[in-house]
């Protein structure tokens, strides 16, 4: 029996948050909506109505490591912002290396002959989406390795 899960991926900038969610079954992640970052309070209460919508239970975010692997500011930023969000919706929160997923999604947009420079918000879901798969697969390779090794 399938254990359903409702996560809410997250890119987080400075000027905009990309949202992605995933079907019930946990295989696939959309992009929802990008919130524009006005003020935390704001922030929270748009992340908050898309959490109460779709019954979330964990906040997965991306963390854009350095290319070294370490934690710059901007992951710190993340990191703070993150932890607030989590406290104030009153979820756990995960975090997932996020580094190119940016990147990703403009070759996605390329891909479809959109321009990058004019969706930027279409870019942040799209990053969300990514760092949202990333988990569940990851969550999908660990559960299945968890049932063979159990299987005799």
């Amino acid at each position: 029996m399938t254990k359903y899960i409702s996560a809410l991926g997250l890119d987080v900038g400075r000027k905009r948050v990309g949202v992605a969610g995933c079907d019930r079954t946990g295989l696939i992640a959309t992009g929802i909506t990008t919130v524009e970052r006005t003020s935390f309070a704001r922030d929270v209460q748009q992340i908050q109505d898309i959490v109460k919508e779709r019954q979330v239970e964990v906040l997965v975010v991306g963390l854009p490591y350095s290319m070294d692997g370490s934690i710059g500011f901007q992951a710190r930023q993340v990191q703070k912002f993150a932890t607030r969000l989590a406290k104030a919706l009153q979820l756990p929160v995960e975090y997932v290396d996020e580094r190119l997923t940016s990147f990703q999604a403009e070759q996605m947009l390329i891909a479809e002959n959109r321009s990058p420079s004019r969706n930027k918000g279409l870019i942040d879901r799209k990053a969300a989406a990514l760092i949202l798969q990333q988990w569940l697969d990851a969550r999908r390779t660990n559960a299945q390795s968890s049932a063979i090794a159990v299987e005799y």
